[in-house]
């Protein structure tokens, strides 16, 4: 039995997610934390019968009860204190928020290592958005030109996206030399062409979108002369796609000593 702690558990994933640990037969909802509810039970908060847990105000206050696993889907300036707190307390960490930047990634592997646990962050664990990454990554290793278009609500606080974020790190680890003309030698408006995304290697344009009716969706456009190849994932309006990814992701960290970003090496 895994024990698990969701710290945003009145969220709109953070809700979905006590359900389904409360039902999994192999998790146990170990603590629940969320400013606003403190006190209250976690199941009926959750819209669930009473589970005879109280929800905690801090993530301190729920790691004094015993353990194995955190989830956060909080702020991404709330994200990296709770997931280093929770790896000093020894527990393995599953972050669902976006926004983290490339140097908090780096500290908190560092953390993890340190502590000899695992953490596994993506800023989206849709299990259809996991293998459009897998699948660009493919693409990218035949197709030289390759730009992602990235779509949220108008009320999304960070751009781009995990989702677009991440597409774009990867791709530019692999990518080939693309044939556009350089960001750099254009003249005009350049920011028309997008945020260049780099992890190390040959730089990917993403274009991030914020318009009502949108929820998530994300798309790589691969380009060769006189064809083309999107590759695209969209979200609903609930937070079903979600959750199965993240409870993937609780299942498998305990395996894992470091960081690891996303859930496509987990699918198969």
């Amino acid at each position: 039995m895994i024990g698990v702690v969701v710290v945003g558990a009145t969220g709109w994933v953070g809700r979905e997610l006590v359900k389904a640990v409360s039902a999994a037969a192999d998790l146990e909802l170990a603590g629940a934390v969320a400013r606003s509810a403190a006190g209250q039970d976690a199941g009926t908060v959750g819209g669930l019968p009473a589970l005879g847990l109280k929800v905690a105000e801090s993530l301190d206050e729920a790691l004094t009860v015993p353990s194995d696993v955190v989830i956060d889907y909080t702020k991404p300036q709330a994200v990296k204190g709770h997931a280093l707190t929770a790896l000093r307390a020894g527990r393995h960490v599953v972050v669902g928020t976006s926004g983290l930047t490339a140097d908090d990634y780096a500290e908190i592997d560092m953390a993890a290592k340190a502590a000899g646990r695992g953490v596994i962050a993506a800023g989206n664990f849709s299990i259809t958005a996991s293998l459009l990454k897998r699948f660009a990554t493919v693409a990218a290793r035949h197709i030289p030109d390759v730009e992602i278009i990235d779509y949220a609500s108008a009320k999304k606080p960070d751009t781009p996206s995990g989702t677009g974020r991440e597409l774009g790190e990867i791709l530019s680890r692999i990518r080939l030399e693309p044939t556009a003309k350089p960001v750099g030698e254009l003249g005009g408006i350049r920011e028309t062409r997008g945020g260049a995304v780099n992890a190390g290697g040959i730089a990917v344009q993403v274009h991030s979108v914020r318009m009502p009716s949108y929820v998530l969706s994300a798309e790589a456009i691969f380009g060769l002369p006189d064809e083309r190849l999107t590759i695209r994932h969209d979200a609903g309006s609930s937070a079903a796609p979600y959750v199965g990814g993240t409870l993937l992701a609780v299942r498998k960290v305990g395996g894992q000593v470091g960081l690891v970003r996303g859930i496509d090496h987990l699918i198969d």
